[in-house]
């Protein structure tokens, strides 16, 4: 061996294998100074010198090859659990399989390079497939009239209230601004009432469901007069379909008042009834969760409200329409419209994708999704039931759950575990935690939808049966988990409040 040779193979860097999953060091810590991923092409303009009180300070990057950046963000890919990777059962908002095909339609050139400022004449295609999916959504609620213009589900949350805002003050009740929301609500709900200037007031539920006599109580509190609407989850948080919909609907129209859906759940009623059969007023679509398309917090999204008739003159505009000749326009003089809330015509691509989803499935394949997300989250509830307690399942007294279930592991949390302990523990496995202390405190709400397999489900029942084992054998290794993760149990509190900077160890 060479003098040469030896020096290199006693610089070697100590070599890992995929298995071990060594630490990832961060960018900056690969940098080498003078490696570049970008060649700029050569000045074929007269050089400009910029005045140093513009440039300011240089930011302090990472130098690195092109290659080197792509490995390096494609290893921390590798280490997330995704909705493509790992069973993702987060619950009340879970994101579902993207079927390809959605994605092969959206990328269609004649789709993916439209320009926002088109004439309405070139854009024919596009403008029917919007309208489409308007009368798709429409029949799915049984509503009027759908307005497509919302960019995620609490959008369309924030879109609906100033439609039924500007209604009250159409017809000459402006001090209608109480918005009714069930305990069990949607933190969303909430929000978006306190942006458009409603007040909430809380309604309890008793046995996951919302207890009339409390909602009669809080109307007459608050005065009939002045009630704006009920925002309700249905099927709702506890993974129940409030079987007192009509009589609640009655009870808020008898006030006067509106009943908006938080469409969230919608994944579990398709085709099995219509929010306009049981005599909602408005409502939004979370088309991420019940139509397949990326979700609006890691988006874009989408959130498509649909009203009653009496509700459609107060939609924003533009409104997608069809003449009597069969082509298509964008309806921008609606008098009595709230106005744009998104610019130009929505998340057109998202749509997209909606539109693949819901003509792939047809009526009798939307019912279809809707009746596996069901018997999915009672499979897995049912092969949970016996080592984690469930307030809102008991199949002997044939109450089922409807998409999600929730179970609340007392037993298993008197061995001196914390919820987060199960939560962590969940991660070796490959598994996402799901939504914990909602609707209910100490809970976690489980929600495997329809694209999920029997194996995956028989495989996610098998590992949270071991964690109860494990609780059970030796609770105080608990406080560890996760145990085999790149990431070991985070400092919550210091990662918030003391932050260190990307490249160095002096804090913040």
């Amino acid at each position: 061996m060479s003098a040469e040779t030896e020096a290199m193979v006693h610089t070697r860097v100590d070599v890992k294998t995929r298995g071990e999953r060594p630490t990832e060091p961060l960018i900056f810590e690969k940098s080498v100074p003078g490696q570049r991923g970008v060649d700029l092409p050569p000045l074929d303009v007269e050089r400009a010198e910029i005045p140093d009180s513009i440039l300011g300070v240089a930011p302090d990057l990472a130098e690195l090859g092109q290659r080197d950046v792509v490995a390096h963000f494609t290893h921390l890919s590798e280490r997330n659990l995704s909705l493509d990777g790992s069973f993702y059962p987060l619950g009340s908002c879970t994101m579902k399989l993207n079927p390809r095909i959605n994605e092969w339609a959206a990328a269609l050139p004649g789709f993916a390079q439209l320009h926002p400022l088109q004439d309405d004449d070139t854009i024919q295609g596009a403008l029917r497939l919007l309208y489409e999916v308007r009368g798709f959504l429409e029949a799915i609620s049984g509503l009027g009239e759908v307005s497509v213009q919302p960019a995620a589900g609490a959008h369309g949350e924030y879109t609906a209230l100033k439609v039924m805002r500007a209604y009250y003050i159409d017809i000459g009740q402006p001090e209608r601004t109480v918005v009714l929301a069930p305990d069990n609500a949607h933190g969303t709900n909430p929000a978006s009432c306190t942006m458009c200037g409603a007040n909430v007031a809380p309604v309890k539920t008793s046995g996951g469901c919302t207890d009339l006599e409390d909602l009669a109580r809080v109307i007459e509190t608050h005065g009939a007069e002045n009630i704006l609407a009920l925002m309700i989850t249905n099927p709702n948080t506890a993974g129940i379909f409030d079987h007192q919909i009509e009589q609640i609907v009655r009870m808020v129209h008898d006030a006067g008042a509106q009943v908006y859906l938080d469409g969230a759940n919608m994944n579990a009623i398709l085709g099995v009834t219509r929010p306009g059969d049981f005599g909602i007023d408005c409502m939004h679509f979370n088309t991420h969760k019940t139509f397949s398309t990326p979700h609006g917090c890691g988006g874009p999204g989408a959130g498509p409200i649909a009203v009653a008739g009496h509700l459609s003159p107060y939609l924003p505009v533009p409104q997608i329409m069809m003449t009597d000749d069969g082509s298509f326009y964008l309806d921008k003089e609606r008098p009595k419209s709230i106005g744009k809330v998104r610019s130009f015509i929505g998340q057109f691509g998202v749509l997209v994708r909606c539109w693949s989803y819901i003509s792939a499935c047809g009526p009798n394949g939307l019912r279809n999704v809707s009746e596996k997300a069901v018997l999915n989250a009672n499979y897995a509830a049912a092969l949970l039931l016996d080592r984690y307690e469930m307030p809102f399942f008991d199949p002997a007294a044939r109450q089922f759950c409807a998409h999600e279930f929730v179970t609340v592991p007392e037993t298993l949390l008197g061995n001196g575990i914390s919820l987060v302990d199960i939560a962590k523990r969940m991660i070796d496995f490959g598994i996402h935690p799901p939504t914990m202390h909602w609707p209910v405190h100490d809970c976690l709400m489980v929600e495997p939808t329809e694209t999920e397999s029997k194996q995956t489900l028989d495989h996610f029942a098998s590992v949270m049966l071991r964690i109860a084992d494990e609780i059970e054998r030796s609770p105080e290794s608990m406080p560890d988990a996760p145990l085999e993760s790149i990431i070991r149990r985070a400092d919550e509190v210091s990662a918030a409040r003391k932050p260190r900077t990307v490249h160095s160890d002096e804090a913040i």
